[in-house]
Formats: structure tokens, C-alpha cells, sequence
């Protein structure tokens, strides 16, 4: 959501963080859920916090 609401293609994303095309989309789908560095990389790019990635608070 925070990565199309942005409007950032999951190739930038993935460049922007270090990481695979494929990483991106597997999280996208389910297939694969994000390491724990992943999810701090994540949380860092769009400020937010690693609750909010992981669900645990709505800000």
C-alpha cells in the first residue's frame, strides 16, 4: 500500500533498498514474508514505524 500510494514501481524499491524485484513481490503476494532488516529498510524509506509494517499500530 505505502509503495503504490506513492507511486514508486517495485524495481525502484527494490533498488532503493538493496534488494530483488522478486523480494518485493513475493511480500506483495504473500508468498514470502520480509527479514527483519527488510522491514527496517522499509520502515526508514517511508518513515514509518516497523509496528505499522507489521500491523501492530494504525500510525
Amino acid at each position: 500500500m505505502l509503495r503504490t500510494d506513492k507511486n514508486i514501481g517495485q524495481n525502484l524499491l527494490a533498488k532503493e533498498l538493496g534488494l530483488s524485484n522478486a523480494s518485493i513481490s513475493y511480500w506483495e503476494t504473500g508468498k514470502q514474508m520480509p527479514t527483519a532488516e527488510a522491514i527496517y529498510k522499509l520502515a526508514v524509506y517511508f518513515d514509518v514505524s516497523a509496528d505499522y509494517l507489521l500491523g501492530i499500530t494504525d500510525d
